[in-house]
């Protein structure tokens, strides 16, 4: 299975372009999820296939939107979109991979969410895999046209540009900054963002080497969003290196967390202290190359406070075995693997849905389930934690030998009722992939998406292999 990863560092300081003063402080809010591509005050969901076949070509990629309404989403308020869509920049080619990284932010400030795609192995003239990243603009009629994000860092061939995407105000101007990994380095692009797809801005910080992807959030209440870097894994790290940059006195300041591993993350307020908590996880099991962890995977969770996140804490952590959460930790169940923010009870606190996409469920292997964690005023606990899997009573489907289900999964309240609703990727499903959506977690009225539903068709890393609220 593929997994991604974010990146924190320690004590360094990178330039950055973009040199605005910091907004006045304002307490750290609750992720809102609020991709609104179209402004009907509906939040949209971005589903991506980056195995689907296009005009002939295998591995093209494809990404289908689902708009928001007050009965949620349905394939009927849908649209897909390849390198084939009209005012789509490129030409579907096979192993593209288009929609391998998806992200959302209102990058030219019209008041209209728009969608970064990333095709790291799209190969650009003699450069195979140089990798791009496409932004899709919103309007009110929805996603539309759009334009290439060209890297400002070249240095070898075969880069895989857009590896990774996250977004964010990182310097407080007021406008969405994209992180963008691949091999050769992590690309800062600063907004707002003009329709030919140029930014106000650039850097790159090639010191990091490759970078899979990147967290933004504010996890010390200030103007700005902190990035959080995992660049990977390293011989003298191989729970994965974590690294901090925060925006202060007109440039970035780096803080490893040296104690931190994971290799995806997400940002939310789990304990309603106003400031955002960053939440790790790190789904290999410990081994002789890496003795750290816990056996099927594990979260952790460390706090936010008025100074950001101070690395000498001790962390809270959840696995398998702590106690309210169900199931055990057993090899190869990758709890961790994903992991998806939001409030789901409208209870003010943070949520984590985590994905076990190794889980077996009976006698199926790696069929997959994902556990619902729920914050509280004592933050992230066991605490009323739940599992759903394919064999869940009130789920329709059934769990079968590699579904792989939890590969992905998001939060996005989709219906405007105040509580985030759950969808799981299963890009393995029925050999094309399935999507799993829920009314906020209720396994009560949840339904699927396949491929075929959509005329899409591919393989393993099929429909929701990557989610994005």
């Amino acid at each position: 299975m593929r997994f991604r990863t974010h990146l924190l560092t320690a004590a360094v300081t990178v330039a950055g372009l973009a040199l605005a003063t910091p907004a006045s402080a304002a307490p750290a809010q609750l992720p809102s999820q609020t991709a609104d591509f179209n402004g009907d005050g509906y939040p949209d969901l971005a589903v991506a296939d980056p195995s689907a076949t296009v005009s002939g070509e295998d591995v093209a990629g494809a990404v289908v939107v689902f708009y928001g309404s007050a009965s949620g989403t349905s394939t009927a308020h849908s649209r897909t979109i390849t390198q084939a869509s009209s005012g789509i920049p490129g030409t579907p080619e096979s192993g593209d991979s288009f929609g391998d990284t998806l992200a959302t932010a209102d990058l030219d400030g019209d008041g209209y969410t728009d969608l970064l795609v990333g095709a790291p192995s799209e190969s650009v003239g003699t450069d195979v895999h140089q990798g791009s990243l496409t932004i899709v603009w919103g309007g009110a009629s929805g996603l539309g046209s759009g334009a290439t994000v060209k890297p400002s860092y070249v240095p070898d061939d075969g880069c895989t540009f857009a590896e990774g995407l996250a977004t964010g105000d990182t310097d407080g101007n007021g406008a969405p900054d994209v992180v963008v990994g691949s091999r050769c380095s992590a690309q800062y692009f600063f907004g707002p963002f003009t329709r030919t797809g140029t930014p106000a801005g650039a850097d790159h910080d090639h010191l990091l080497g490759t970078t899979h992807t990147a967290v933004v959030g504010n996890v010390d209440g200030d103007g700005s969003a902190e990035r959080v870097m995992l660049p990977g894994r390293y011989d003298d790290d191989p729970g994965g290196r974590v690294y901090l940059d925060n925006w202060n006195d007109g440039r970035y300041t780096r803080t490893q967390l040296t104690g931190a591993d994971g290799t995806v993350g997400a940002i939310t307020d789990t304990n309603g202290d106003g400031y955002g908590d960053l939440v790790l996880g790190d789904y290999d099991d410990p081994d002789a190359d890496k003795p750290g962890g816990h056996r099927g995977g594990q979260i952790s969770v460390w706090l936010g406070g008025p100074t950001g996140i101070d690395p000498a804490q001790t962390p809270v952590r959840i696995d398998q075995d702590t106690a309210g959460v169900p199931g055990s930790g057993e090899s190869g169940d990758q709890f961790g693997y994903s992991l998806a923010a939001g409030d789901t009870d409208n209870d003010g606190y943070g949520d984590i849905v985590v994905g076990t996409p190794g889980e077996a469920i009976g006698s199926a292997g790696s069929a997959g389930a994902v556990t619902v964690l729920l914050g509280s005023a004592h933050g992230l606990t066991g605490s009323g934690a739940r599992a759903v899997h394919e064999d869940t009573d009130g789920v329709s489907g059934a769990a079968e030998s590699g579904d792989a289900f939890g590969s992905a999964a998001a939060l996005t309240d989709t219906d405007g009722d105040g509580k985030a609703d759950l969808t799981v990727g299963i890009p393995a499903e029925n050999a094309s992939g399935c999507t799993w959506n829920a009314r906020g977690t209720a396994v009560t009225g949840s339904f699927y998406v396949c491929a075929p539903a959509l005329s899409l068709s591919g393989g393993y890393q099929g429909l929701g292999a990557v989610l994005a609220p």
